[in-house]
């Protein structure tokens, strides 16, 4: 059988009616739509023959009955709020469409991998045997506080076991992705293979002052520990740069300060703050450099500040023989127009890195943008890359 890009196509914009929202999609996992796009999901992989399951924690995983070797392939298909339609969704349709031309592919959709809960790739860690009911058990939602348990109670996964996968059956992982940035379209390129994906070093810095009347008390009394968390991260900003690596990128991306009112000195402020490289030598050093400025800044801030470690993930490598199929069939099929580059994103690729050989394959991303509604692709080169796939998958599955 040969790879049907036109149902391929068809499939994605199947998919993305689910949950439709402008030009993207509002699928939050657990969430109504997310539960029916599952659904789809099994529909669509037993109509190509696959053996569909879905798990306690929400992965879907469709079977290839037959003899092997076998690849497992795949992403995930809930979406950020409000945000894009090709974003993991495109990665599972791509293995569908694997699986349709005949390749013995498992088919696999992971929970949750854009973290509607804490915890983080809840569905690809619990897949590879890494996530403990404690720890399902102290998971919240990050949009409404809902405990993980109830939503799996409301999605009707309650008391289903949870699937960990044999590394033994696998020769391979593939997952195809938008690139979600602009290196590609702006090389006017069609295609990525990913040679590693970054690591993500996450942190809680906590700084505490003194809640306290904004018209009452003089500036020299005050603790203030809004105006500490403004003089961290800018020193923090100024000093990241020396000490970084070409491709270290870093964000806070939460500030809340307490009580957070216009006539209160804030006594309390609360800051999500992320590291991200490919190198753990790099990410050390930012580490230590950060645990050094604010050692500077309880020296020389009223305010004390602490550094809480939330989570350190490891950098993944693709497999060499896995790329090199990739390399040869990008050359094929867009010759002179593809590169290699590394992920700046995670992936659900990254927790399979330890149990078994992965790829990736980057699409363009058009304006580089994703985690919004205006994603998108040119269908031209996602049917392209949809092909890319297929003859590596192929190559690499002939190979010794």
């Amino acid at each position: 059988m040969s790879l049907d890009t036109a149902r391929f196509l068809a499939d994605l914009n199947e998919l993305r009616q689910i949950g439709a929202y402008k030009t993207g999609v509002h699928r939050p996992t657990y969430s109504p739509d997310d539960m029916r796009s599952r659904q789809w999901l099994m529909n669509s992989m037993t109509e190509i023959g696959l053996k569909p399951e879905i798990d306690g924690i929400g992965n879907v995983i469709g079977r290839h009955t037959g003899p092997g070797p076998h690849l497992l392939a795949g992403s995930h298909i809930e979406t950020q709020n409000y945000a894009g339609w090709l974003d993991g969704a495109l990665g599972v349709v791509a293995a569908l469409a694997l699986a349709r031309a005949g390749l013995p592919v498992d088919v696999v959709a992971f929970a949750d991998e854009e973290g509607h809960f804490e915890g983080g790739f809840l569905g690809s860690r619990s897949a590879a045997g890494d996530l403990t009911e404690a720890q399902i058990d102290a998971s919240r939602s990050r949009n409404d506080g809902t405990p993980l348990r109830d939503a799996l109670a409301t999605a009707g996964l309650e008391g289903k076991p949870r699937i960990v996968l044999d590394p033994s059956r696998y020769k391979g992982f593939f997952e195809m992705h938008i690139e979600q940035g602009t290196q590609l379209e702006n090389a006017g390129e069609h295609a990525g293979v990913v040679t590693g994906i970054i690591a993500i070093w996450q942190f809680r810095i906590v700084i505490t002052g003194q809640q306290d009347h904004a018209g009452g008390t003089t500036m020299a009394e005050r603790r203030d520990a809004g105006l500490t968390a403004v003089r961290l991260l800018a020193a923090i900003d100024a000093e990241f740069p020396r000490i970084c690596g070409p491709h270290t990128v870093w964000t806070t991306g939460s500030i809340k300060l307490d009580p957070g009112a216009p006539s209160i000195i804030p006594g309390g402020a609360d800051i999500l703050f992320q590291i991200r490289d490919i190198s753990t030598e790099t990410l050390q050093r930012m580490e230590e450099t950060l645990v050094r400025l604010i050692q500077e800044s309880n020296r020389r801030e009223r305010c004390t500040t602490e550094l809480i470690v939330i989570r350190r993930s490891v950098p993944a490598l693709c497999n060499p023989a896995m790329m090199a199929a990739l390399d040869t069939a990008a050359e094929h099929f867009a010759p002179g127009k593809w590169r290699r580059m590394q992920s700046g994103a995670g992936h659900d690729a990254q927790v399979m890195a330890p149990l078994m050989p992965v790829a990736m394959l980057f699409t363009p991303s058009i304006g580089g943008i994703s985690h919004h509604w205006a994603e998108d692709t040119k269908e031209e080169d996602l049917a392209l890359c949809c092909q890319i796939l297929e003859h590596a998958a192929r190559s690499f599955l002939a190979s010794s």
